[in-house]
């Protein structure tokens, strides 16, 4: 009789294979050997270029920093968007929405660059919005994971608001 996986109701033998083929899977993702450190001067000039636009609101500016197939998503919302166009029709929403002069703060996140959004508040400062997590390959943002969950401010220990002079201090 063969062994079990008593977690996956399944054999050992099936778990092994599963995973070579989910290996050799990731081995053929395009681009995965690109991805390069956070600490990478390239990488931290893309994450500036990208907070200056965003503290702009400067929507052409961030479509140049993507790639052309760049993603967005929200997890656990179920938004998703791909593509330069529809990531930058997105934060076009967004600025409109909430309005400009938003600040940004820089992080790394599980190894990547990261930066804490700051929304700008009707009575003056600034509101913790979301933590973006991004990868960057050949020079452009291809993928934005953006979380508004508090449970995951609470792990980078993010400051809930700012105002703006207290901001400058704080990068």
């Amino acid at each position: 009789m063969p062994l079990r996986s008593p977690q996956l109701d399944t054999t050992v033998t099936a778990v092994n294979s599963a995973l070579q083929r989910a290996r050799a899977g990731l081995a053929d993702v395009a681009g995965m050997g690109e991805i390069t450190e956070p600490d990478d001067p390239e990488i931290r000039a893309v994450i500036r270029q990208y907070v200056r636009a965003f503290e702009a609101a400067d929507v052409p500016a961030l479509v140049r920093l993507l790639t052309d197939d760049a993603v967005l998503e929200m997890p656990p919302v179920p938004l998703w968007y791909r593509g330069s166009r529809n990531y930058g029709l997105f934060m076009r929403r967004v600025f409109d929405a909430r309005g400009t002069g938003w600040r940004m703060r820089q992080l790394t996140a599980n190894g990547q660059p990261a930066l804490a959004a700051y929304a700008p508040e009707p009575g003056g400062g600034h509101r913790l919005h979301t933590l973006q997590v991004f990868t960057v390959t050949d020079g452009r943002v291809a993928r934005n994971v953006v979380f508004a969950d508090p449970g995951v401010f609470g792990a980078f220990d993010l400051p809930g608001q700012f105002s703006f002079g207290d901001f400058r201090h704080a990068r």
